[in-house]
């Protein structure tokens, strides 16, 4: 039997996104240390501020400043903080209602342990030393013993000098993968430059990478098949923008191929024939990486110089 793989995995995408007029008036103002809410059609004050009234869908733009104290509505404990939380020591995650806003903001709370913290407390705002205009203007909360306020927020006209206007928020997710035993097998078959899947018993097709049971018939698979190494393209996309730490130049091709016996085709990049070029029904075959790309693997796909498939041969798998 194949041993059982198992790996660390990384799965990070850092995403860019645009900001409205009260996305960045909100963000602009934390850089400044001024916090802003947005008035809905029924006196609501949204803090943080959304575009749109989540009752009638109206667009909202009645921005108003609130207060950098507020009162804690529930929280949690968080006794092991993780790379990149606001605070490296221990501390509560809290939901605040600032002082005029209607709704909450989930933020840190820097406190000694969980028998400092309770609902009801007071707390207000510890600015960041350097504010760049993102959520992390606001380093944590920290208990406050003032009063809760009583004056209405004040309006704002949400105009600030050099106002930003777009953000990248960082997605990343840490975890140890492991494959299973179809996909081990097929993991250890590629170290081999050999691409191999499992046959259903029932249907008998063929399915790469390998799942260990048939998706349609939910029979499990256990018949070892080597497919390929070349295939057809199916369908494809061009790829014009350029990827953050990717090697590659735009544009290129990016192709689902059904290799010769499979019954589902895979991913993979078409290089060796200008962009323009690549077609459905191309034949091609695997080119391995080298040392200092991933050798276990294709690096890409390239032309065979066969003539081109018959459509009715790979339409199924489209």
């Amino acid at each position: 039997m194949t041993d059982v793989l198992s790996a660390p995995l990384v799965v990070e995408f850092p995403f860019t996104r645009s900001l409205g007029p009260v996305q960045s008036a909100f963000l602009t103002g934390l850089r400044e240390r001024t916090v802003l809410g947005v008035r809905t059609d029924d006196g609501t004050v949204l803090v943080p501020p959304v575009e749109y009234d989540p009752v009638t869908a109206n667009e909202l733009r009645e921005l108003v400043e609130v207060a950098a104290t507020g009162t804690v509505t529930t929280w949690a404990w968080n006794p092991s903080p993780r790379r990149n939380q606001p605070l490296e020591t221990p501390f509560a995650w809290v939901l605040v209602r600032l002082d005029g806003a209607s709704t909450a903001l989930l933020h840190a709370l820097d406190a000694p342990g969980p028998d400092a913290v309770h609902t009801g407390m007071r707390v207000r705002i510890r600015w960041a030393a350097t504010r760049t205009g993102a959520i992390t203007d606001i380093a944590c909360f920290e208990p406050y013993g003032g009063e809760p306020g009583t004056d209405e927020p004040a309006p704002h006209d949400g105009q600030f000098t050099d106002p930003v206007t777009g953000i990248v928020a960082p997605a990343r997710l840490d975890y140890v993968h492991t494959p299973g035993r179809a996909q081990s097998a097929y993991l250890k078959a590629l170290e081999g430059h050999r691409t191999v899947g499992e046959r259903c018993p029932a249907c008998r097709k063929v399915y790469v990478p390998p799942r260990g049971a048939c998706p349609t018939c939910g029979i499990a698979t256990e018949e070892e098949v080597e497919v390929g190494p070349r295939g057809t393209v199916t369908t494809f996309c061009i790829v014009n923008i350029k990827a953050k730490n990717l090697d590659i130049e735009v544009p290129y091709v990016y192709a689902h191929i059904a290799l010769d016996g499979a019954d589902l085709a895979l991913h993979g990049r078409i290089a060796g024939i200008p962009y323009d070029q690549v077609r459905m029904g191309l034949r091609v075959e695997p080119v391995w990486g080298g040392a200092d790309r991933g050798s276990h693997h294709p690096d890409h796909y390239r032309p065979t110089g066969e003539p081109d498939a018959d459509y009715d041969t790979y339409k199924e798998l489209v």
